[in-house]
């Protein structure tokens, strides 16, 4: 479960840190599972009094997993300074120790596809799903996506019951709704709730430049519901639970849940190529005000984005759209805000056509896109350079002292201008005087503007300054 603390961001996959399998570790199977759906409202009319749910609840306790995972952790403890005096150079000793994670997960399809946070399984070296009947399978991940916090397993089974999913657009704040999991590790279990507010966006995902658009509960979910099912009174799938916010890291009734139509656009991708490929429209554009509205001749209470920039060679550029249009739907859906826009076309395939209602000067006018591939390089800390944790495999490569922490540059452009100022094989040990050692962190330290870097390289070190765009 991923804890957000007053004022910061606490992560944990359950009972310890983020742990799993690479999505690289298993071939991703060529076919998409056949989903049960049922998309109508779950309110249709006056409802009488209900004094029991067990009828709903009872089939979906079968339809959610526990995931257990575990990885084993390598550190070198460097010697005490005061023996190495007495008795000379001491080397440092190698320690293992298995950390271990628990979660959720929510059964797909009947052969075996199972859907859970990216949290739950990263990094681990096993995971192991336990059913609700206790019979217990050794999973392999099809593929994870830290992005929408979203993973798919895979256990080798058959006939298994598959949860049904709605349609998580229809879901209204005041629904009744309900989280199933394994929290603690006490055993499945159901907490009551309601919808309490939909396209919540509050920064959780922010480290690795994410797509939030969860839905909000209080539904009491605590450590180990992670990947559990969110359902509505109807007993169908609406949502993956993902994270709280919490000072004491326990249920303090804010909740947020993955909507499935989200996750489901992702496992699709997951399953049939391994990775997630996202559209890219090529815009950048802000809220648009009621001054500026007046000033490209809309009423003032206009709603819209103002287009501050689309280049030529960008498919929304291709297609006509200029600087200084007012954007007001895409394919018919309202656009309010960047990240509305962003998260809508993320969802969409590399390929589709997209129908952009745009108003130039006070004309309506109508213009359809091919949205192009979003291309992402996850190691990329600065334009053409990229970097990676310093393992001990790459400190015996280039002979890194044991004693320097951080991470090592594993790739430079050419063209790139950061290529003299930190070299292939450097390593960057601190970030505005921040340690880091691991890319996330690294990007959440770098600010617009110039950044002072302290590098170690080939046995010397320095402080360098770079300008990030």
């Amino acid at each position: 479960m991923r804890y957000r603390s007053a004022p910061g961001i606490l992560l944990a996959a359950a009972l310890s840190s983020a742990i799993g399998l690479s999505a690289s570790a298993a071939a991703a199977p060529a076919k998409m599972p056949e989903l049960k759906r049922d998309d109508s409202p779950v309110s249709e009319g006056r409802l009488a009094a209900i004094s029991s749910y067990a009828d709903i609840v009872e089939p979906v306790e079968k339809e959610v997993v526990s995931i257990n995972s575990s990885r084993t952790v390598h550190e070198r403890v460097q010697a005490n300074p005061l023996l190495r005096q007495f008795f000379g150079d001491i080397p440092d000793q190698d320690r293992e120790s298995k950390e271990m994670g628990l979660g959720s997960g929510v059964i797909v399809s009947p052969d075996g596809y199972i859907l859970t946070n990216n949290h739950v399984v990263a990094d681990a070296d096993e995971l192991t799903v336990v059913l609700s009947d206790g019979r217990k399978f050794t999973a392999k991940v099809v593929g994870a996506d830290p992005k929408t916090d979203i993973a798919v397993v895979k256990i080798d089974a058959t006939m298994l019951p598959a949860a049904t999913f709605a349609d998580s657009d229809k879901l209204r704040v005041g629904d009744v709704v309900f989280a199933v999991g394994n929290p603690l590790g006490v055993g499945e279990t159901v907490t009551m709730g309601i919808v309490s507010a939909k396209s919540r966006n509050v920064g959780i995902l922010d480290d690795v430049a994410g797509y939030e658009d969860f839905i909000q509960t209080d539904a009491a979910i605590n450590m180990g519901n992670s990947g559990g099912a969110l359902i509505d009174a109807k007993g169908r799938f609406v949502g993956i639970n993902s994270a709280i916010v919490s000072p004491s890291r326990g249920n303090i009734g804010i909740g947020f849940a993955v909507p499935v139509n989200m996750a489901v656009s992702v496992m699709r991708s997951l399953i049939e190529t391994g990775t997630v490929t996202r559209g890219f429209l090529g815009v950048i554009a802000d809220p648009l005000t009621p001054e500026i509205a007046e000033q490209v001749h809309l009423s003032k209470d206009a709603k819209g984005l103002i287009v501050t920039d689309a280049p030529e060679d960008g498919p929304a550029g291709k297609a006509g759209v200029k600087r200084g249009d007012v954007l007001m739907s895409v394919n018919g859906k309202a656009i309010l805000s960047h990240d509305e826009l962003r998260l809508t076309i993320a969802q969409m395939a590399p390929g589709s056509k997209v129908t952009l209602d745009i108003e130039r000067d006070g004309r309506p006018m109508v213009i359809s896109v091919t949205l192009g591939q979003f291309a992402e390089k996850p190691n990329e800390l600065l334009p053409g350079i990229e970097v990676g944790r310093l393992t001990d495999d790459v400190r015996r490569h280039l002979g890194i002292d044991s004693r320097i922490t951080g991470l090592v540059v594993t790739g430079v452009a050419e063209k790139s201008d950061y290529a003299e100022s930190l070299p292939q094989g450097s390593v960057i040990v601190e970030i505005n005087r921040t340690p880091v050692d691991d890319v996330a962190t690294a990007k959440a330290l770098l600010h617009p503007g110039r950044n002072l870097l302290f590098i170690s390289y080939q046995g010397y070190q320095k402080y360098v300054v770079v300008t990030k765009g």
